[in-house]
């Protein structure tokens, strides 16, 4: 049987390697400098506001507002906009390349092309887990000195509440991660942000036009709301187990992502 060399000077094609290229490339785009810097100025900025605001008005607020008030949900106020912008982000890993022509090029040189979408999806997800583990306690320690004003602050260990600070980028990661498995899937940018945001945004308010039962029975099943389960501290009636509902949203991230993979395989570039 014949043996294939390799060529002298050339080196074999790694996963490690595929992630050094992944890494790369995400570091080298402007659209990754926007979207992280998004992503904290609205975890962390929106986060603070509401609580500057909350500690300026407290006095005024009626009584069943201040019962409706939770010193965490306050601070993470902003994850829910933040969510937009790391998904998008998520998106545009994969579809720059095909709206540039490049994917043909990385796909040249990783003709296996699978080490390729697992190689983004590692990059990826652990520059969004790093970013906004980080933002996510910042928001909180300055929101909680903010409300700590008006005495309305919360500890780091009350029940609950470091679980909630390490769902946040939790969340956030596997958002990311489902924004670039519908890049993948339908390879346009503009599809890609629209489909995430239909399926964060739009779904659930469409659900909720169903007969209450109905509705009752799917809302905490969808991704968003499943997801966001593991940051939530004062959950709706119904809503699933923090763990659970975030093992929910990990199974439509394994999902879309397993859909990604056939595709890319199945398909020409």
């Amino acid at each position: 049987m014949e043996s294939v060399s390799i060529p002298l000077g050339v080196q074999p094609v790694t996963q490690r390697r595929v992630v050094r290229s992944e890494w790369t490339k995400l570091i080298s785009l402007r659209s990754t400098r926007w979207a992280l810097a998004a992503t904290l100025l609205l975890a962390i900025g929106i986060g603070v506001l509401a609580c500057i605001v909350f500690e300026t008005r407290w006095a005024h607020l009626s009584a069943q507002d201040r019962a409706d008030f939770h010193p965490l949900s306050v601070s993470l106020a902003g994850i829910n906009f933040a969510q937009l912008a790391i998904g998008v982000l998520g998106v545009l890993v994969i579809t720059g390349e095909y709206s540039t022509g490049m994917i043909r090029s990385t796909l040249a040189a990783v003709p296996r092309r699978l080490p390729m979408l697992w190689g983004k999806a590692l990059v990826f997800g652990a520059t969004a887990f790093a970013v906004s583990l980080p933002a996510t306690f910042i928001v909180f320690f300055v929101g909680q000195a903010i409300l700590s004003g008006e005495h309305i602050d919360i500890a780091l260990s009350a029940p609950g509440v470091f679980r909630a600070l390490i769902g946040v980028p939790l969340f956030l990661t596997a958002m990311g991660l489902f924004g670039l498995a519908l890049g993948a899937i339908v390879r346009s940018t503009a599809g890609g942000i629209a489909a995430l945001a239909g399926i964060v945004f739009v779904l659930p308010p469409i659900v909720g036009l169903l007969p209450t039962s109905v509705a009752n029975s799917i809302d905490p099943y969808l991704p968003s709301n499943a997801g966001g389960a593991i940051w939530t501290i004062t959950p709706d009636p119904g809503t699933l187990a923090p763990w659970a509902g975030f093992g929910v949203f990990c199974a439509y991230v394994a999902i879309a992502m397993g859909v990604a993979a056939v595709l890319l395989v199945r398909r020409d570039a």
